[in-house]
């Protein structure tokens, strides 16, 4: 798995696609959260789940359908002001669908694990790409500290972070070349 700080600067990225004005600043917070959250399945380690079972690690919390609970769970709870089944509504939803998305999607870019259910509670079956760039990082952070840690970093830096300002430019870019006219 990517480290949660390129989940993040991906949910950054992400953001900056789908954001036609300036967003307030609960959009970036919940953005970068539902982008993170995924990985909170870590915490079944601690009780016995292991990490092929369909709560382990990399299972239904980085599956497609957890992504589009958590998309509607968002936008219900943290934009009550917009008014629901809008177009704008169905609009904030799809955003957060794909950035919770995006974390599997990454995950499935690392060179190691057991693979993403993306198909998950349908289906526990774990899939990689088959272009699997992306250093896995350390579930712990003492073999995060070190020579491990940097080889990851350079590794997000590289195919994360690098690609994800390219994004947030060419929308910056696009966005006022479009003001304009």
């Amino acid at each position: 798995m990517p480290t949660i700080i390129s989940h993040g600067v991906a949910a950054l990225a992400l953001g900056k696609c789908y954001a036609t004005k300036r967003m307030i600043v609960r959009f970036w917070v919940l953005a970068v959260i539902c982008a993170a959250l995924p990985d909170a399945d870590v915490i079944g380690f601690g009780f016995g789940i292991r990490y092929d079972d369909l709560l382990g690690h990399r299972g239904f919390t980085h599956s497609l359908f957890f992504a589009l609970i958590i998309g509607f769970l968002v936008v219900l709870i943290g934009f009550r002001n917009i008014k629901a089944f809008s177009s704008q509504w169905w609009s904030l939803v799809a955003c957060f669908f794909v950035i919770t998305a995006s974390h599997g999607i990454l995950d499935a870019m690392t060179n190691g694990g057991l693979g993403i259910a993306f198909f998950s509670p349908f289906s526990n079956a774990r899939y990689f790409f088959p272009w699997r760039p992306i250093e896995v990082s350390p579930l712990g952070i003492d073999q995060f500290l070190g020579a491990r840690g940097v080889a990851v970093m350079l590794s997000e830096i590289k195919w994360i972070w690098i690609p994800s300002g390219l994004v947030i430019l060419i929308a910056t870019f696009a966005r006022r070349l479009f003001r304009r006219s």
